[in-house]
Formats: C-alpha cells, sequence, structure tokens
C-alpha cells in the first residue's frame, strides 16, 4: 500500500484537518487550491468519524447491577446485570 492510500491514525487526520482548516481559513488560495484542500478535509472529517465511531463501540459503560454495586461492561459484550466485573466501589 501507497503512503498515499494509508489510512492516517485519529491523532494524524486531526492533525491535518487543523492544518488544512488554518490554510482554507486564511481565504487568500486560488481556487483549485481551496477545492483541494476542501476535499481532502471532508475525507478527513470521515477518517475522524469513523475512528470516533469505533472508539465509541469499545467503550466500557459504568453502571449498577442490581444489588447497587458499580460494574464495569464492555458495549459490544453488555452481560445481564450481575455478571460485568465488578470495579470496587
Amino acid at each position: 500500500m501507497a503512503a498515499k492510500d494509508r489510512i492516517p491514525s485519529f491523532e494524524e487526520a486531526i492533525s491535518r484537518l487543523e492544518a488544512v482548516v488554518r490554510e482554507l481559513e486564511d481565504g487568500r488560495l486560488p481556487l483549485e487550491r481551496a477545492l483541494d484542500l476542501f476535499t481532502e478535509g471532508i475525507e478527513l472529517s470521515r477518517v475522524c468519524s469513523r475512528n470516533l465511531e469505533s472508539a465509541e463501540q469499545r467503550i466500557a459503560i459504568l453502571t449498577r447491577d442490581d444489588k447497587g454495586k458499580v460494574v464495569l461492561k464492555e458495549v459490544d459484550t453488555v452481560q445481564p446485570a450481575g455478571e460485568g466485573k465488578n470495579v470496587g466501589f
């Protein structure tokens, strides 16, 4: 896979997106360059959005079981109350 085809990490994408926005906000770009940057920005925002959606799916949720204890449950592997990992509260 060529370096240009590599999907950037969230941090890389957000950093580049910030640079693109700064350049576009300058307002002194030729139209063609502005359109190219806008297109790149849209793609970078999609990469960031996909990364955030993926992270949300993996985030652990703190809830209370039927005995009132706080338990840790994985979003994609939610178990019935009382079967989560007790986090000691």
